[in-house]
């Protein structure tokens, strides 16, 4: 996850050059490598130790874990969609659409079975054990959303583009309510309980992931779609101008709330700095990349200077995120 929202903020940056596009190409072959390494060892030891995934499925903390995955293949359709449609043509749109069809059943799977899990089980019973990796199953279908949005932006045929629309759609209203809720239940848990613990402090971020993707995700939807419905004889086509401008005024409101958790989260780092190392440092990338990410689409739509500026230098930051991560690993791992 976090070496794909890098790719794909490098060649989201609005102010182009030719080193941005060179490295997002280099991320995203580190991304391809990193994925395919973490899915074979994966198998391999489920498939060697079956009994640990029942032990795994029913822990409140690791389980959650599994909505990472189709999160990760999605910046990778969404790099193949950016990278290797417009140089390998029509069937890199027919293998995009393909694989974005793969991560949809893989997320709605994960959502479904992990919040269902999360309310059936008796792991949580109180709302001090509350946390924000609570947003991981529910993000998932967010992140599938998004990406099918940018799919069907790229499909010769429409009606196969307006059904990957419909399902983004769906997708999309799926899981940002319930994430919402989540958040009103998180925002009380830190009211009555305080901030989390040092060793769970990175996961302050995370409720930038489902704001930022879910306006992404809604903006690039209804831009589809106005494209989509201008020629269409089924629909009005004042349906897609109608759900471009709900889903710009959607995402800006988005923005807006992800800025107050954006503001909260860089406080209690403040707060409670110094903190330990751990793998939890990767809340940090992908949450903030998604955000960026929707801050300069907003730009680019709106054609507003301040949100392609911000967005830019937002965009480092999960590049500095990333770097510091790995060079962290790198040291513990030596050392």
């Amino acid at each position: 996850m976090g070496t794909g929202i890098v790719s794909v903020l490098m060649t989201s940056v609005p102010f182009h050059t030719p080193v941005l596009y060179y490295l997002s190409i280099v991320f995203f072959v580190l991304n391809v490598i990193l994925f395919t390494l973490a899915s074979i060892t994966s198998i391999l030891r489920y498939t060697l130790y079956p009994e640990i995934w029942s032990v795994m499925i029913q822990d409140p903390v690791n389980s959650l874990f599994l909505a990472t995955i189709p999160m990760g293949f999605a910046t990778l359709i969404e790099m193949w969609v950016f990278i290797c449609v417009p140089l390998w043509g029509e069937w890199a749109k027919t293998f995009a659409w393909a694989l974005w069809m793969v991560d949809v059943v893989a997320a709605a799977s994960v959502t479904l079975s992990l919040s269902f899990i999360l309310i059936s089980q008796s792991h949580i019973t109180s709302l001090d054990r509350i946390t924000a990796l609570q947003l991981l199953p529910i993000a998932a279908t967010i992140v599938a959303a998004g990406a099918g949005a940018e799919v069907a932006g790229i499909l010769p045929n429409q009606q196969h583009a307006m059904g990957t629309l419909l399902v983004s759609f769906i997708l999309w209203g799926m899981g940002t309510p319930l994430a919402i809720v989540v958040l009103v239940i998180y925002y009380q848990r830190l009211a009555v309980h305080k901030l989390p613990p040092r060793e769970m402090i990175v996961s302050c971020f995370l409720p930038l992931g489902p704001l930022g993707f879910g306006g992404f995700g809604i903006v690039y939807i209804g831009k589809v779609a106005r494209d989509l419905l201008q020629s269409s004889d089924v629909i009005d086509p004042l349906a897609g101008r109608v759900a471009y401008i709900l889903g710009l005024f959607i995402s800006l409101l988005m923005w807006s709330f992800g800025l107050i958790w954006l503001v909260f989260a860089f406080a209690t780092i403040l707060h409670k700095f110094p903190f330990p190392f751990n793998m939890g440092w990767w809340g940090f990338t992908f949450p903030l990349g998604v955000y960026a990410a929707n801050t300069m689409e907003l730009g680019v739509l709106m054609d507003i200077m301040f949100f392609k500026v911000f967005g830019t230098v937002s965009t480092f930051d999960p590049i500095h995120k990333w770097s510091l991560q790995k060079l962290n690993e790198l040291l513990v791992s030596r050392f």
